[in-house]
């Protein structure tokens, strides 16, 4: 077997991605690293042998067939197969496949973190002039909060994903859909069966797709001691080393609980009064970075509506202590309509940003819980849930 030394930000899964393996052929080859929540930096991994996909050729199949099934080149597979050729497919035969070519930019390599946000942010402005990027500010470890702009029109627009450490899949979700938008404005297209080309002429849509990109690191690759908080984060986890359910911050603040909509309220109700994985609002609303970003961005673009993707549990929430106008409830209907997720009135919960948006705006905001599950979501859940993250979003794109 080939080796591999583990480098910083390596995950198992991405390591099989990057070696085309399968995420249990690595684990198979490696049973130690099932048993332990991180890489660590330096540790060897053993590679398997990444077999190539093969395929019988059948009664009445043809190059395009075999393509079309298993979505590649169909030039390609004359060049793996020498002698093989649109008019001699012999039945019987077996032969090699080539990779599945991929028809999205957006996609999982494993973990989606804040590099591979970077790497999709290059991607995405080889490919789509039409959105704009900016750096709206920097987490608490100076990482880059980034915001995309795509549209013309006179109304803003405002989406963001990733408040919440574990709930990351909401990242990679919202660009796929940002990717799907400006795809079918270049091509002419729809999208959710909804035209593109009214949404740019109408509204101008703002995203930040990952809010809380130092929280995110930490779920998903953990700490070593020379990280410089290291100590407290180990203290603040409960002596655990395991992040995977971290929601908060790298200061342990959770950012959900972070605006001032009656925030004295939910600290009392949360009861929490030192950093912690979750619900620690904080010493004071917006003592956090990010939180901050997210607010004054907000104010400088006075949306019309907004929405703050978070998971799980396949909800639309649209009201706030009756701050929310009495179009909203119809609005998170027809959202839940498009999705197949539930409208509910929600109580008992205040300082979040659609808390806060709603009540310093008086408009429409809405809270998007993604998905069933334990967060992280599961990796394998991602092409579904970027299905019905994108029904949502469209229909919200096309609200009136």
């Amino acid at each position: 077997m080939q080796q591999y030394v583990v480098q910083k930000g390596d995950t198992l899964r991405r390591v099989a991605a990057r070696y085309s393996l399968a995420f249990e052929q690595l684990i198979t080859a490696n049973p130690w690293a099932a048993q332990q929540p991180y890489l660590q930096q330096g540790q060897m991994l053993y590679l398997p042998t990444s077999l190539r996909r093969r395929y019988v050729i059948q009664e009445h199949d043809t190059f395009d067939s075999i393509a079309g099934t298993f979505r590649f080149r169909k030039e390609a597979l004359e060049e793996l197969n020498p002698g093989l050729s649109a008019n001699h497919l012999p039945q019987g035969k077996t032969i090699v496949l080539p990779a599945t070519t991929h028809k999205h930019w957006i996609r999982l390599s494993g973990e989606y973190g804040p590099r591979d946000l970077e790497r999709d942010i290059q991607v995405m402005q080889l490919h789509y002039p039409a959105i704009e990027w900016s750096i709206i500010g920097r987490s608490v470890m100076g990482k880059p909060i980034y915001a995309a702009k795509i549209g013309r029109g006179p109304k803003n627009l405002h989406i963001n994903a990733a408040l919440h450490a574990n709930e990351w899949m909401t990242s990679p979700c919202l660009m796929r859909f940002l990717e799907e938008y400006a795809q079918a404005l270049t091509e002419g297209s729809s999208v959710y069966s909804y035209e593109p080309d009214e949404w740019y002429r109408n509204y101008t849509l703002w995203i930040v797709p990952m809010a809380n990109p130092d929280g995110v690191e930490l779920v998903q690759e953990g700490v070593t001691p020379s990280h410089p908080y290291y100590e407290r984060l180990i203290e603040w986890n409960s002596g655990r080393e395991d992040f995977r359910r971290w929601k908060a911050n790298i200061n342990g603040v959770d950012l959900g609980d972070q605006f001032p909509a009656h925030w004295d309220e939910e600290v009392a109700r949360r009861g929490k009064v030192r950093p912690s994985p979750q619900d620690y609002a904080g010493s004071a609303p917006l003592c956090e970075a990010e939180a901050i970003v997210l607010y004054q961005h907000t104010l400088d673009i006075s949306p019309d509506r907004a929405i703050s993707l978070h998971s799980q549990g396949k909800e639309i929430y649209w009201n706030y202590r009756d701050y929310e106008p009495p179009e909203s409830e119809g609005m998170a209907r027809t959202l839940g309509q498009a999705s197949g997720y539930r409208s509910v009135k929600l109580q008992g919960s205040d300082a979040g940003y659609k808390d806060w948006f709603i009540q310093h705006f008086r408009k429409p905001g809405f809270t998007v819980e993604i998905g069933y599950g334990i967060n992280p979501l599961p990796l394998e859940d991602f092409e579904d849930l970027c299905v019905e993250v994108g029904s949502v979003l469209a229909a919200f794109m096309s609200l009136r």
